[in-house]
């Protein structure tokens, strides 16, 4: 089994940054994709970008140019860079870690980003 933390999130004003971090319990990364999602008050979960163990990436629409995931397999952590942030992108942001073999997914408990002025 695989534990998942989150940290990070926060109280930004628009136009702000913020990093979250995704701290996974063991060495999974040769194994696993990682991603981020966000889910809204009133609205679905919905991925926000994506990391799979070769380092590829993926973002949804609403966040490319502002967002960057990268990840630190000497950390076992999974980073997701936001920049520029609209009050659209508050949402309860989750860490995803999906195993390519057995398609099994893991979530973390998400960290809460507010974007207001």
């Amino acid at each position: 089994q695989v534990q998942l933390v989150e940290s990070g999130g926060g109280l930004v004003q628009p136009g702000g940054s913020l990093r979250l971090s995704c701290a996974a319990s063991r060495n999974i990364f040769s194994r696993y994709n990682m991603a981020w999602y966000r889910q809204a008050p009133g609205k679905q979960r919905e991925l926000v970008a994506s990391i799979t163990s070769g380092g590829s990436t993926n973002y949804a629409d609403s966040v490319k140019g502002r967002f960057s995931i990268s990840r630190d397999n000497a950390k076992n952590t999974v980073y997701l860079q936001m920049n520029s942030l609209k009050p659209e992108d508050t949402a309860v942001y989750y860490c995803n870690a999906i195993d390519r073999f057995l398609g099994i997914d893991y979530w973390g408990q998400g960290t809460l980003v507010t974007v207001s002025s």
